[in-house]
């Protein structure tokens, strides 16, 4: 999970929460909302940040809009911007067991916000050698596990696979310059992980955080 900076909104939408009798679902354009939610997430999804594409039309769907306080329970921010997240499909239509992000959180609630700038959610985020995404904040740790089901297998391999592709150019270095790696090579490689402002790859802040833990206990 990585922090989200909000955009602007899209027009369409801001003029849509004018008009009389509005709500989400009688909001037409949302293509231009998805469109503007992938963008400003770099076309990861706000939970497992495994990729989501903006539609061409409404002939092909592939991803959700997430309203982080869900509609029902919380209706005056059903066309809020700043509650709106793109999120990936989360194994909707397979088992309960087998679904995730906003598919299983359904109108469960969070205890911190991705795209909330004071929630400062990559400070309560960890990930474990086994692929795991844990929290030190316990409430937040049981809805990683219970509400966003964020500990699939094989969101956990995902993980596995972009801390094998650090670790793997890492002893490379190493090996190859006899000593450690130094700590501007880190920055660097943090720097190209983020570069840009284009599409990022699928859960690369995993890598991300692995690097930020080196650079913590390296100096030179």
């Amino acid at each position: 999970m990585r922090a989200i900076t909000k955009g602007t909104e899209p027009k369409s939408l801001e003029t849509h929460r004018k008009t009389s009798y509005s709500d989400y679902t009688n909001y037409a354009e949302k293509n231009q909302l998805r469109n503007s939610l992938v963008t400003e997430q770099r076309g990861l999804c706000c939970y497992c940040m495994g990729r989501i594409i903006a539609p061409l039309s409404d002939m092909k769907i592939e991803m959700k809009i997430e309203h982080w306080h869900c509609q029902e329970n919380y209706p005056a921010e059903q066309l809020t911007y700043s509650n709106m997240l793109g999120a990936c499909m989360g194994g909707e239509g397979l088992p309960y067991d087998l679904q995730h992000c906003d598919t299983r959180k359904g109108n469960q609630d969070l205890k911190w916000n991705p795209a909330n700038p004071n929630h400062s959610i990559e400070a309560r985020i960890r990930y474990e050698v086994d692929g795991s995404i844990r929290s030190n904040d316990p409430q937040f740790d049981t809805q990683l596990d219970d509400v966003l089901k964020l500990n699939l297998d094989e969101l956990k391999n995902r993980r596995i696979g972009s801390i094998t592709a650090l670790t793997e150019w890492y002893n490379n270095y190493r090996y190859k310059h006899h000593r450690s790696v130094p700590r501007d090579e880190l920055v660097k490689k943090r720097n190209k992980l983020l570069t840009g402002t284009g599409e990022l790859n699928p859960y690369c802040q995993v890598a991300v955080w692995w690097l930020d833990q080196k650079l913590a206990k390296v100096t030179t």
